[in-house]
């Protein structure tokens, strides 16, 4: 079900709800914007929203002007941290946020991003971004194949380890939640690979190149079932992974979702059901059972771009004894849409 709508300044590409307690009403969405010509600029933005579904509400609190952007995202919800937001640009910056509460010589800070770092690592664009469970480490793909691992003390950043990966580019890099040690990356050489960070240079544990016909969009490891990983890839395949062979994975199931997988987002309380943006074919609602075929429970096609964005907002599932559904967010590309919406299925069925 609809529940509201708004329109970007730029290209909507990613939007992530926070995931810390007291803070799931606070949504940030990011924009890439290329201005071409003669000397052609990519611009970008990150917006943060209060957002309450019940209300029907999705209000702008803060903007923050910058490069254009390819990712972003939320410190964990399991690290003692306070809330902080991650970029990856297309300058080759990291920087990092603060999410401000309180009030500053009389001005209400609540609801805005503060600027507690940036660093250039590296001459190529910087392209996705993920943290390590504890929040000390941060990965971050490149443009030129490579995986930059950034350390995290006291908001101040120093380069772990930096390696080429893989030959192309570097769309995602996930570090396992259950064994932070490893770190997963996959490419546009359509391998999808892990790397245990203990050894320096870090050591190739695995890598799988037959099974992708395109490229790999985005992986993440399951939080629910520690031997689980899910691929998502430009051959329109959801692949859900068992990776308890260290060797390679031993099984991997497939359904295809009609579009580029280039988002999925773990339900925070359901498991096994993922929230996928499937580019040229809208979002899925799928459920996945470990080796049994994946189900595709529940889509939403009232976007008219390129689905990019996805997230679920955390909070209870049911509400007064009742599924009420659960409250998502997805974004479209060139129409620079965002939309609330709410899952129509039993989901914990």
């Amino acid at each position: 079900m609809d529940v509201t709508h708004c329109y970007l300044e730029g290209n909507a590409d990613a939007v992530e709800f926070c995931p810390h307690d007291s803070y799931y009403h606070v949504l940030a969405a990011s924009t890439y914007t290329l201005q071409e010509g003669d000397q052609p600029s990519r611009s970008g933005s990150i917006s943060l929203f209060n957002v309450d579904a019940e209300l029907g509400r999705l209000e702008l609190s803060h903007r923050v002007d910058t490069a254009g952007i390819f990712d972003i995202k939320w410190s964990p919800a399991q690290s003692t941290v306070c809330p902080s937001l991650a970029q990856a640009d297309a300058d080759g910056y990291l920087r990092l946020y603060s999410l401000a509460s309180g009030s500053s010589g009389g001005e209400a800070l609540e609801g805005s991003l503060i600027e507690i770092n940036a660093e250039k690592i590296s001459s190529s664009m910087c392209l996705f971004v993920d943290w390590n469970p504890s929040a000390t480490c941060i990965s971050v793909g490149l443009s030129d194949g490579s995986i930059s691992v950034i350390s995290l003390r006291e908001s101040q950043f120093g380069i772990c380890q930096e390696w080429k990966a893989h030959e192309f580019e570097l769309w995602t890099t996930s570090f396992d939640i259950h064994q932070p040690q490893l770190v997963y990356t996959g490419s546009d050489d359509c391998k999808f690979s892990c790397w245990d960070l203990r050894d320096c240079p870090s050591k190739l544990v695995f890598q799988n190149s037959k099974v992708h016909k395109m490229g790999v969009c985005c992986i993440a490891k399951s939080p629910s079932d520690t031997n689980l990983v899910h691929t998502g890839s430009y051959d329109e395949h959801l692949r859900v992974w068992d990776v308890r062979s260290i060797v390679k994975p031993v099984s991997e199931t497939s359904i295809c979702l009609g579009g580029g997988v280039w988002r999925i987002k773990h339900h925070p309380s359901v498991p096994g059901l993922v929230l996928a943006a499937c580019m040229h074919n809208g979002f899925a609602v799928v459920k996945t059972r470990g080796e049994e075929p994946p189900e595709v429970i529940e889509t939403y096609s009232k976007h008219e771009s390129l689905a990019y964005g996805a997230d679920w907002q955390r909070g209870d599932l049911c509400r007064k004894g009742q599924n009420d559904g659960s409250v998502v967010v997805t974004c479209s590309f060139y129409d620079r849409l965002i939309r609330i919406w709410t899952t129509q299925s039993n989901l914990v069925a």
